[in-house]
């Protein structure tokens, strides 16, 4: 599937991911992989313990392990397709969980989420944002959109940006302590 948007259209994004998360594919995924290689490299991006929030299939997982990263998933609906690519076992928490704490108390070098954060509704973003500014002080967000558009009054700051084959990645870093 070139082109999601019809089945999001469809069946609603979270309709979607219910009904084909354990064998979603993303279908940007030799471009997602191809920036997110650039980026780390050329950022210098501490994959110590990363988190890839709206793992998917583990596209970024799959790169960030190549480039000896330590990583973990989250996502409520592909952790199915995420376990037949990596081995790994995502966590099946959704961005509304996060935004109300349920990752209290944890802490990540990084955390990259390809290709979700656009869909998360407007209103939902600033507590998703600030709990995010908690657990963790670097943020990578690649998107196939101009959105979302982090504001700073969320605990985040647009370090620096890159754009291969309109896929962007968007590197923040919080702004202090946001507790």
């Amino acid at each position: 599937m070139d082109d999601i948007r019809p089945a999001y259209e469809e069946h609603g994004v979270t309709g979607f991911y219910q009904q084909f998360g354990s064998s979603y594919r993303n279908p940007h995924e030799t471009i997602l992989q191809s920036l997110l290689k650039r980026v780390s490299l050329e950022w210098k991006l501490e994959l110590s313990h990363v988190l890839d929030l709206a793992c998917g299939s583990g596209e970024a997982t799959l790169v960030l392990q190549e480039l000896g990263g330590g990583v973990s998933g989250i996502d409520p609906y592909t952790g199915q397709a995420f376990f037949e690519r990596t081995g790994l076992h995502a966590e099946p928490f959704s961005f509304d969980d996060i935004a109300n704490g349920v990752l209290e108390g944890r802490n990540y070098s990084l955390i990259v989420c390809s290709f979700a954060l656009h869909l998360v509704e407007l209103s939902k973003l600033p507590m998703l944002m600030f709990q995010l500014a908690q657990i963790t002080d670097t943020l990578l967000v690649l998107t196939p959109h101009k959105r979302p558009q982090i504001k700073p009054i969320w605990g985040w700051s647009l370090e620096q940006e890159m754009l291969e084959d309109r896929v962007r990645a968007r590197l923040y870093r919080t702004l202090g302590d946001t507790a």
